[in-house]
């Protein structure tokens, strides 16, 4: 492979995170108007109409519209260059994100559990919704679940957890729009208290996925290694490099959505130094043209062909 091929990919690297970045900010501009049109509405009618299922549906919509700001401000920190003290760049933001926006829907849940279980001891106080309040959670579910298919299409397609976080947190708002209607339909119905059974349900549901976001993101910055599949994907491109002839101890950690690599290649111990380096220099380069790894550290073995007679190494001298 030439410098002038080298170049190129570099180019093309480039310009995918670029792209990368626009596509998560569009879309996340995208969320930050849907859900300021929601949560807007979700309040102020949830008030007027009387429905404590509502109101907790648009304070859901509130913490959506915190958490897609918390992503501008990591899409925009973690774009930015290795220097000094960040010497494997600034990818864990996203990660850092994730933990946020865990802790966010933890809070916003275990607000709204206790709001409803409020409600729930005194029954007699829960009142009679207005039909309008139906409206407002059909017409917020549709927009909801058009918004989550959008946003993880858009992270599936850039390969951002962060994003893919994002877009789960407006499908959690699509299935608490969804309790929240049924909720309505009962109170209208007759029964009043199915309303902050709803309100009740929707806190359990922000609080299990605010929970599930934070745990993740927690071991990702523990230094958690990537799935098996992946590590032996990475494997199989290091073996198939030219003068390795056999590979060990691959070990990963996560740094944000890329990955950085340690592992130990063997080559031919007959061959010198320079060309072990050479070959170490080549393996790192296919590594990371063909995987999400933002570095490769290598460590050269000897490998001793078995069909050849050694007769063993000298002792290495007393340190």
């Amino acid at each position: 492979m030439n410098f002038t091929d080298l170049a190129a990919e570099s180019e093309d690297t480039e310009h995918s995170a670029a792209d990368r970045a626009a596509a998560a900010t569009r879309s996340t501009w995208v969320s930050v108007v849907v859900n300021l049109v929601l949560t807007a509405t979700q309040i102020t009618v949830g008030v007027l109409a009387k429905s404590q299922g509502l109101i907790a549906d648009g304070i859901h919509s509130l913490s959506d519209l915190v958490a897609d700001f918390v992503v501008l401000f990591a899409s925009h920190h973690a774009k930015k260059d290795a220097d000094e003290d960040h010497p494997y760049g600034h990818q864990r933001f996203e990660t850092a994100a994730s933990l946020v926006l865990g802790t966010l829907l933890l809070v916003v849940g275990v607000g709204m559990l206790w709001s409803a279980f409020r409600k729930l001891e005194s029954p007699e106080t829960v009142a009679t919704v207005h039909i309008v309040a139906l409206w407002v959670a059909g017409g917020a579910l549709i927009a909801k679940e058009l918004l989550f298919r959008y946003m993880l299409a858009v992270a599936k397609r850039v390969k951002s957890s962060m994003l893919v976080a994002n877009a789960w947190h407006a499908r959690s708002d699509a299935a608490s729009s969804l309790v929240v209607g049924i909720g309505i339909v009962g109170n209208l119905a007759g029964y009043p208290i199915l309303d902050p059974i709803a309100a009740l349900i929707v806190g359990f549901m922000v609080t299990r996925m605010g929970w599930g976001f934070s745990w993740d993101a927690l071991h990702d910055l523990m230094d958690r290694a990537v799935d098996e599949q992946e590590v032996q994907a990475i494997r199989a491109t290091l073996l198939e490099t030219p003068g390795v002839s056999d590979v060990h101890d691959v070990r990963t950690r996560k740094m944000g959505d890329m990955i950085v690599v340690d592992a130990h290649i063997e080559v031919d111990a007959s061959i010198t130094v320079e060309a072990g380096h050479d070959i170490a220099v080549l393996a790192r380069q296919r590594v990371l043209q063909r995987h999400r790894v933002l570095n490769l550290m290598t460590h050269v073995d000897p490998w001793h062909r078995p069909d050849l007679d050694h007769p063993g190494q000298p002792a290495l001298p007393p340190v």
